[in-house]
């Protein structure tokens, strides 16, 4: 198989996966949302760590303490991923799969943004168009919500200057996911343990399915990463791009076709609207995702 095709059957298989995050989360009720969260991190750091021992690919560490500028970038980087992973549960465990697939539906304006405001990269005058109908597409949610979108807004800029960090960085995936991880492990352990010690933790309470389930939310977090990873190595930033779309698209279907919720005329003209938003930019970089 060659490289290309290789790295076209890595990022769908990614996305793919992402985009059927919703149905998995659903299936760890009764653990609340930042129970979940805490299980995803603590059982990423295991898994990813077998991972690289598996490698032999631990030595890293030490190169990586002799630069504290890294050092910082990755916690500042490990503090939005954590927003971002939290709101994400948060969303679907209140039953707003929809707003959550709006926020990754609406990702790359911001991450134009982005690229224009930090970066100092110019538009092309499409470009600034296709952001300006993007914007408007927010402003129409907004009006149908009655409110401001702040979910989907919430993982939007999360996960844009999530991916700002990590392309100042450049980190591998799998090093990088570890050392994030290992950052986010040690609240996330203290927090499992108070859970434990009031007797409110589900892990090993409910079933044997649903500990298992836990103990895996390491790997649904690592895998998709890792098969991204792939396939950004291999396919042109223009090939990414075109597939970035697969996985909110995935989560919109399963908010409004499995677990049935609204989706008024109003709300798919700013789905509709926001897709429209620039797909391929100079900054488009930046959305190497580790979205969910």
């Amino acid at each position: 198989m060659t490289p290309l095709r290789l790295g076209y059957l890595y990022g769908f298989g990614a996305y793919l996966l992402w985009g059927f995050f919703p149905l998995y989360f659903k299936l760890l009720r009764p653990a609340g949302p930042m129970e979940i969260l805490a299980h995803r991190i603590v059982w990423s750091v295991v898994f990813v760590a077998l991972l690289l021992g598996a490698l032999r690919n631990i030595g890293f560490l030490r190169a990586l303490l002799r630069r504290p500028w890294t050092v910082a970038g990755i916690v500042a980087a490990a503090a939005l991923i954590a927003v971002n992973w939290g709101t994400y549960i948060y969303g679907v465990s209140s039953d707003r799969v929809v707003e959550t697939a709006l926020g990754y539906f609406i990702n790359p304006l911001v991450v134009v943004l982005l690229g224009v405001t930090v970066l100092r990269e110019r538009l092309r005058p499409a470009q600034w168009v296709a952001l300006g109908i993007g914007g408007s597409a927010v402003a129409v949610l907004a009006v149908d919500y009655g409110r401001l979108p702040w979910l989907a807004l919430t993982l939007a800029l999360s996960f844009a200057g999530y991916g700002l960090i990590k392309k100042r960085l450049g980190l591998p995936a799998a090093e990088g996911l570890f050392v994030e991880s290992a950052v986010l492990a040690v609240p996330a352990l203290g927090y499992l343990a108070w859970l434990t010690r009031r007797a409110e933790s589900t892990f090993g309470h409910v079933s044997a399915g649903h500990t298992a389930l836990l103990v895996l939310a390491g790997a649904a977090t690592a895998i998709p990463l890792l098969l991204f990873a792939g396939a950004a190595n291999r396919l042109p930033l223009t090939g990414l791009g075109m597939i970035q779309y697969l996985a909110p698209i995935l989560q919109l279907a399963c908010g409004v076709l499995i677990f049935h919720e609204p989706m008024p005329p109003a709300r798919l003209a700013g789905f509709a609207q926001s897709q429209v938003a620039p797909r391929h930019s100079p900054s488009v970089g930046l959305s190497s995702p580790v979205p969910f």
